[in-house]
């Protein structure tokens, strides 16, 4: 088990609308941050784009609140460090390093099926991660592009939120702490290594267009690129779609 990282709070509630409008709600109300909130249950847990988030019991569901320096665009690449924390953790539970790939920009899959995603959100100078788990069963979702998945149905480990929590404000200080460091340049190439589908062909979904191209890399403000038949595209953001 990882020791809780100094310096850094803890909140625990057996049960919240959603842990991210809480945590904005105490970091506006002067918390010292950063800090965690964990509910062991959440009733109306977000998405991205406005969808919901469907939490099970015994699932994770918790975020983090801070307040990073540096311009919002800095504050946006920290999905990605929390990405890279989240897929830590979950190895630090299982030991499956082969299990884990990271689907931009902000889900982590298990053996191709999703298992957590990561909500940013802001307000003023505080940035809030919210971030879910399916840990002990996985969500019916119909037609869902990546079916869910959970870590005890995979593995067969049933693991408590709360020592989640533990595992993974661990792995997120030492992320954080590297690219307060060195910047963005070691997250992205860390990232970039366990990438799903790097180097393979995918669809990218905006509200105004699709786009079909190779998945090269990501670029320094973490935008996707893809190579397509019109040329090399930067894609800040879209709905990505694997083929086949």
């Amino acid at each position: 088990m990882a020791d809780w990282p100094e310096g850094v709070g803890r909140r625990l509630y057996p049960s919240l609308p959603s842990t991210n409008t809480e945590a904005l709600r105490l970091a506006m109300s002067g918390e010292a941050t950063p800090f965690w909130v964990l509910a062991l249950e959440q009733t109306a847990g977000r998405g991205r784009r406005g969808n919901d988030w469907q939490d099970v019991a015994g699932n994770f569901s918790a975020t983090l609140a801070m307040r990073p320096d540096g311009p919002p665009a800095g504050a946006a690449l920290r999905s990605f460090i929390a990405a890279l924390a989240l897929r830590d953790a979950l190895i630090a539970v299982c030991g499956r390093e082969d299990m884990f790939t990271l689907k931009w920009p902000n889900d982590v899959l298990a053996k191709g099926r999703k298992i957590a995603g990561i909500l940013l959100e802001s307000r003023n100078d505080t940035l809030c991660i919210g971030i879910g788990v399916n840990l002990k069963s996985a969500p019916q979702v119909p037609d869902a592009a990546f079916a869910p998945v959970s870590l005890q149905e995979l593995t067969g480990i049933a693991a408590a939120p709360e020592s989640f929590l533990t595992e993974l404000a661990a792995a997120f200080a030492v992320r954080e702490a590297e690219f307060t460091t060195y910047g963005f340049a070691p997250i992205r190439t860390a990232w970039l290594s366990h990438a799903a589908r790097l180097g393979e062909t995918i669809t990218a979904r905006m509200a105004n267009r699709i786009e079909i191209g190779v998945f090269e890399t990501i670029d320094e403000s973490g935008a996707i690129v893809l190579k397509t038949a019109k040329g090399r595209l930067a894609l800040p953001a879209a709905e990505i779609f694997f083929e086949g």
